[in-house]
């Protein structure tokens, strides 16, 4: 049975910051960037909140018609990285410095807000756009369904149409076998961020095959 995708609007937003949150609190790089367990409680649902209201205004939510699983996209143009709260380094106090406007907005002691934006943004390739996934949650009680696997090849079939390739990060080791499946390809520059986990760049070419398991 397919799964039915619909793409999310403003009034998905309480709905949506909550699955975010529930996924990913036990994230390593969550983890890391809240590692004191009641911090991150209260704390980070602003993250994710931050991160959906720019995927809201600039990029496409697509949601599971259930509600349980949700992907945030980004298009990227050529010759720019992707400006999610990272970007590349620079001026802190500089006009549309996104690490610098996420840390103050979530969680404004907290320079690890700031910094992870700063360290993805920096390998974030550029000169040719792609489209990037910025996040995809899927509710731990749903995981392993197929859910994520069906938004984001939704969004790959349209790529391998249009001749675009497709990034993301993935967190977890887990989650870089997952999509290695779905044809990405770790880039060869992690992000290493400072006595916390390893994130891995990866990228897909339009066209290409899936791994066979």
């Amino acid at each position: 049975m397919g799964v039915a995708i619909r793409r999310a609007v403003e009034s998905d937003r309480e709905a949506v910051t909550r699955l975010l949150d529930e996924a990913f609190q036990d994230d390593p790089v969550s983890c890391w960037v809240f590692p004191d367990a009641d911090h991150r409680r209260r704390t980070h649902h602003k993250l994710m909140g931050a991160f959906l209201d720019l995927v809201l205004s600039e990029g496409r939510v697509d949601l599971t018609e259930d509600g349980r699983a949700a992907a945030l996209w980004l298009s990227v143009p050529a010759d720019e990285p992707g400006d999610h709260g990272g970007g590349e380094s620079g001026d802190h106090e500089a006009e549309g410095d996104g690490p610098a406007q996420m840390r103050e907005a979530v969680d404004p002691d907290n320079e690890r807000v700031e910094l992870v934006g700063r360290l993805t943004g920096a390998v974030h390739p550029t000169g040719r756009a792609h489209e990037y996934l910025l996040l995809i949650a899927v509710t731990p009680e749903r995981q392993g369904e197929g859910l994520g696997t069906a938004l984001i090849e939704s969004v790959l079939d349209r790529c391998d149409r249009e001749g675009l390739p497709a990034y993301l990060e993935a967190s977890s080791a887990r989650s870089r076998r997952l999509y290695e499946r779905l044809g990405f390809a770790f880039t060869g520059r992690p992000v290493d961020l400072p006595d916390g986990p390893r994130m891995w760049p990866m990228w897909r070419e339009p066209g290409t095959t899936p791994a066979v398991n």
